[in-house]
């Protein structure tokens, strides 16, 4: 859809050449998450570049940046120690015929981070991983029907896109809905399921598109165990967005409920194509047995990123740098919107948090000040949560307040009759 936004288009020079040619050849001009018809109309389609914090758009413009690429570079762009490891790979070779020994290091290097997992498996993409960890539950228990968070983000297949076109009723047969955090719904959907669960997928905490990030309640974390205890089924951890950002390990490492499966991706490899399936003891027979494969999913480069990313996060306290910047982020920004008179919710973890304006004309808001701040040197999304990165300085998260308040008293003076 075309982002409630009245701004002119702020397109005059290498993108709007690079669009004309992009409608030539791609199908509407891009495709996906990143199609530059879902932000404000000053927004990039293309990138050039981007180090630490900071990326840049092909006609030069500057940005610190809260997306991250919408998830994986947690230590910033162009971090020296995971270049390196990737560049030592590069140079003996990347995809070939069998997998390199780092499919067993990084395997060994996960397993041991995970109190839950005993094995591990590897992908490309979230889908990938999630679509993998449903195969499995339905290996093991012999049964067919997913419980799945209504409005939950879980990937671009059929059974999970949020785009219905060529989607059809049978993709979606075997997937019951529930309320996140919502134990009548939750007991509904079981219901529906009769005697064929084969499992729960679930995100460690509620980061649905535009709206309040929401964490578990424990009694509902431990009901969704209950009832995979109870009826044999596999209780799956989406944990693809928030792995690696709350905690050095699964975001539900510290919780009292465990997941059977956790699936990863984004931050485990910043910005390398990666992903990951780990698994209990009494999942490994099925995973052996189900044939999910791609060509490029065993590719020697990202798993030697990966090794130096997980490294990387816990030798430089990257977990506590991204929780302090978010935290001096979300200090500064909430105080600036209300001295600038609007009412927000400021809600997730401060590593990955989502600000949304309050009130009728709300979403609007929230499009005008994405693209004021775009102006101002800030690129926010206006709908996803937003991500901090170890590389968002003291001097870096100062350098976006800078624009951001600049963003809000332009938003003020939009509003004042």
């Amino acid at each position: 859809m075309n982002a409630p936004n009245e701004r002119p288009p702020a397109h005059d020079g290498r993108d709007a050449a690079l669009r004309v040619r992009a409608q030539r050849v791609i199908p509407g001009g891009m495709y996906g998450h990143q199609r530059a018809q879902l932000f404000p109309t000053n927004y990039p389609q293309f990138l050039e570049s981007g180090s630490g914090a900071l990326i840049r758009d092909v006609d030069g413009r500057e940005f610190v940046d809260f997306l991250c690429g919408y998830g994986p570079i947690v230590l910033g762009y162009g971090h020296a120690a995971v270049e390196a490891a990737a560049a030592a790979q590069r140079s003996k070779a990347d995809c070939q015929n069998l997998p390199s020994a780092r499919v067993v290091e990084l395997a060994e290097m996960m397993v041991g981070l995970t109190g839950h997992a005993d094995w591990a498996m590897f992908a490309k993409n979230g889908t990938d991983g999630t679509t993998t960890a449903l195969t499995i539950a339905r290996a093991a228990t012999g049964k067919s029907v997913i419980l799945v968070e209504r409005n939950s983000y879980h990937g671009a297949a059929p059974w999970c896109t949020p785009g219905l076109e060529g989607v059809t009723s049978a993709d979606r047969a075997n997937i019951r809905y529930f309320d996140y955090n919502d134990l009548p719904s939750l007991a509904t959907a079981r219901d529906e399921a009769a005697d064929d669960l084969a499992g729960i997928i679930i995100t460690p905490f509620k980061h649905n598109d535009g709206v309040d990030q929401e964490d578990i309640h424990p009694a509902f974390a431990r009901e969704l165990r209950r009832l995979c205890d109870s009826d044999g089924a596999v209780l799956i951890l989406d944990d693809v967005r928030a792995g690696m950002r709350l905690h050095h390990g699964s975001s539900w490492e510290t919780f009292d409920v465990q997941p059977d499966i956790s699936v990863w991706g984004k931050a485990i490899a910043n910005g390398y194509p990666l992903s990951a399936i780990l698994g209990r003891q009494s999942l490994r027979e099925a995973a052996a047995a189900v044939f999910s494969t791609g060509t490029y999913w065993y590719a020697a480069v990202p798993m030697a990123a990966s090794l130096a990313t997980i490294r990387a996060i816990e030798d430089e306290d990257a977990i506590g740098a991204m929780a302090r910047a978010g935290l001096r982020f979300k200090e500064g920004l909430t105080k600036q919107a209300t001295s600038h008179g609007f009412d927000v919710s400021y809600t997730g973890p401060v590593q990955m948090p989502y600000m949304r304006f309050l009130g009728e004309h709300g979403e609007n808001l929230n499009y005008k000040f994405a693209a004021h701040a775009l102006d101002h040197g800030v690129y926010l999304h206006p709908r996803h949560n937003w991500f901090v990165s170890a590389a968002h300085s003291d001097a870096i998260i100062d350098r976006a307040l800078e624009g951001t308040d600049h963003a809000l008293a332009a938003l003020a003076r939009d509003a004042a009759p």
